[in-house]
Formats: structure tokens, sequence, C-alpha cells
């Protein structure tokens, strides 16, 4: 890793040393946000009882707060008290269209809506962190901005975001850092790694279009059900054969819908799934053999096939540089026993690849493995919990991302992919 001549071989500044001890302070506070944010989950880009609940929560700081635009995005920022760069911290905010199974006394009110993925613990502990921040006003050398962002969850709020200019707004941001947490990471442990961390997440479905007709008679029908068949097991060929075992590709055939009753051959099968990848060489690969496969064993069967693949979010690719700065404030804040260094990334996805893609930053794994479980719910599932004493380690990263950026920025190096 590369600092400045100014900054090379410092360490944190000595005012985020006692970060730790405040933020374990002020986790009762972000507690109660984070509770008052799970009972009231919202889906999408529109989340105004959330947005309400972060804007009450900063009310009273010494911050810039606004507002608007084609979501209920909150941007807070703190302007320290001498110049200096502009750090962005990021904050999701959206639940998951999910029924709720926890038998939390703060459980979802709302049914068929749950926050399975912890962006309500996201939420929580920037908010703490904008508070922690603004009593170090003084300490701090440029601002920080401080981004609450619906639509994570498939609609893209990042994007929409950079679009409306988040980025070039000023002061403008020189990086980026963004926590997301994880259940099945020892509690208050930060992993993460230098390059792809997360991957691209495309989704394709296709139609076989055969000949319908009577299920004891498939001579005089076109039956498009072993077509079907026969495309899955030639889509999970190529990924075996002709996919890059060091740039690799995950992809699930997750919906087959076809037919209405016992004895008739239908016309038409429904094919859907996801492709995830870690680069575009391998994505754009991937790409081509899913169309190429599916239109040539069709027509191998007589049978027409439409195919569509829907772009999704693209790889989440961590500075080296940044990767390497979180790596070594995280030490010297929790001791080196609670730094991962994630030997692979990990096959989902991040619509934090937007900002990624256009400033240098990082992203980062927060360990909340509930104390006493033995084989803790993921992410995404109905029964997923977390352990909230870990979220002030989540709250003190903030701050120290901040503080420590403000003194010695790292110079960008990114790793190609």
């Amino acid at each position: 890793m590369t600092f400045s001549s100014s900054v090379r071989g410092k360490r944190v500044p000595d005012s985020t040393s006692a970060l730790l001890a405040e933020a374990k302070a002020i986790l009762p506070e972000a507690v109660a946000l984070r509770r008052r944010i799970h009972a009231e989950p919202e889906l999408g880009l529109a989340l105004p009882a959330t947005q309400r609940a972060v804007l009450e929560f900063l009310a009273g700081l010494d911050l810039k707060i606004a507002t608007g635009g084609a979501t209920s995005a909150v941007v807070a920022t703190l302007v320290g008290a001498r110049p200096g760069p502009c750090v962005l911290l990021r904050a999701d905010m959206d639940a998951l269209p999910l029924q709720e199974e926890t038998a939390l006394p703060f459980a979802s009110r709302a049914r068929g809506r749950m926050h399975a993925c912890g962006h309500d613990a996201h939420v929580a502990m920037l908010a703490a962190a904008a508070r922690l921040l603004a009593a170090h006003r003084e300490e701090l050398a440029g601002s920080v901005k401080f981004l609450f962002q619906p639509g994570e969850e498939g609609y893209g709020g990042a994007r929409i975001l950079v679009e409306e200019g988040l980025l070039e707004a000023e002061p403008r941001p020189q990086a980026a850092f963004a926590l997301h947490v994880n259940p099945v990471v020892p509690s208050g442990a930060i992993a993460l790694r230098p390059g792809p961390i997360l991957a691209a997440a495309d989704v394709f479905r296709a139609e076989l279009r055969g000949k319908g007709g009577h299920a004891s008679m498939p001579h005089d029908a076109v039956d498009p059900i072993p077509v079907a068949c026969e495309v899955v097991s030639a889509l999970q060929a190529f990924v075996a054969r002709r996919s890059y075992v060091f740039d690799p590709v995950v992809l699930s055939v997750t919906r087959i819908e076809a037919g209405t009753t016992f004895n008739v051959i239908p016309e038409t099968v429904q094919l859907e799934g996801t492709l995830r990848s870690l680069s575009e060489v391998a994505r754009s690969a991937a790409r081509a053999g899913i169309e190429r496969i599916i239109q040539h064993v069709a027509a191998a069967h007589d049978v027409t096939a439409r195919v569509e693949i829907e772009a999704g979010y693209p790889v989440t690719v961590n500075d080296a540089a940044c990767a390497d700065f979180t790596q070594r404030v995280a030490r010297e804040l929790f001791g080196k026993e609670h730094v991962i260094a994630m030997a692979a990334p990990l096959m989902g996805a991040e619509d934090f690849s937007y900002v990624l893609q256009r400033i240098p930053g990082a992203l980062a794994f927060l360990g909340v493995w509930p104390p006493g479980e033995q084989e803790p719910a993921p992410l995404h599932s109905n029964r997923m919990r977390l352990d909230e004493a870990a979220l002030a380690h989540g709250i003190a990263l903030h701050a120290a991302w901040a503080l420590a950026y403000s003194e010695r920025a790292p110079r960008s190096r990114p790793v190609a992919t």
C-alpha cells in the first residue's frame, strides 16, 4: 500500500483510540433506532418512515442535510474544522419481501416485509457515527458525507443517486466506504479483501415454444419440457467446462414453469435464473454462452426460443489501497485478531459497486454472529438475527474511517478485474 510521504507509517490519529469506548456509550441509542426501523420495514426507493427515523435521529447536529430527488435518500454532510478531503460513508435502508419468523419483540409489524439483510443495522451504525463524529468536529480535516440510501435490494438506488450527481456535488468525495453486517462471521470481526469482493448479478429468462398436444401422442406435438431439461444440463456443463476456474461464474436456473394438467403437453416452458461473475470478461462470455446454448439446443429439437438477459449490479471492487487502509484502521481499533483477510469474494451483489466504479473506496463485512447460536441463519433468511453488541464496532469503524482518512488519505491503487 502507498501513502503520501507526509503520512506514511503514521498510526491512526490519537483521537480515534477512544472511539470504541464512545461507540459503546452511544450503542443503546443506535440499538433503539435499529429496532424502530426493524419493526417498520419498507421496500424499494420510497421509504418515508425510515427517512423520518433518520432525520429525527440526526436532528440538532451540526450537519447540512439534503433530501429529495427520485428516492427517499438522506445525505448529511459534516464539515470539519480545517480543510481536507471529503469521505463518503454509506448505509442502505430498504428491507426485503419476506415474512419474518424470528419471534423478536421488535419483529416486523408489516406483513411480508422484513429487514433480513441487516440494512436496519447499517442505518443505525451510520447515524450513530454521525453523532459521534459531530462531537469530534474540531479534530476533523475536510468533510464527511453520510449517505442513507434506499433501493439496494434490486432497485439500483446507488445508481440513481450517482446519476443525480451525488459524487459531483460539493464537497466532492475522494473516497467511499461502507459496512455490511454478516451473521455467519464472528461477532465484532471485520472481514474484507482488495479487488473483487462481491459479484456482478444478472438475470436471464427464456421462453421455449413448441407445439402442444395430447400427452398420449407426443409424436403429434413438439414437447418443450424435455428441451428445457436439456437446456438446464447444457448450461451447467458450460459453467463446468467452459468457464475459467480462476475467474469463476455461478449460473443457477431457479424457476421452470410449464403445463396445466397431467395429460396435456404444453406449448411453452418458462425458464428463469441468475448469473454471477467476478469480471466483465467472464460476465460477457457467460452471457453469450447462455444465449447461444438456449437458442441452439432449442433449434436442435424444432423448438423456438426467446432469451432475455437483464443486466444487474456490476462487480463490487475494493480499491487495494483503501482496503489496506481499512485493515490498518480496524487492527488499530480492535486488534489484529478481529480483522479477517477474505481468501475469496462472495457471489452476492451490491449496488455500492456503482459508487466504487467512480471513486476509490472499500466495502467491508462486520461479523454479527448471534450469541448462543451454533448455526446462525444467513442473510436473506426470514430467521436472520444479529448480535446488536457488535454494532459498536461498526459505529467506531465508520468514525475512524473518516478521522483517519482526513489525516492520511491513501493514494488510489485500483485492482484490475
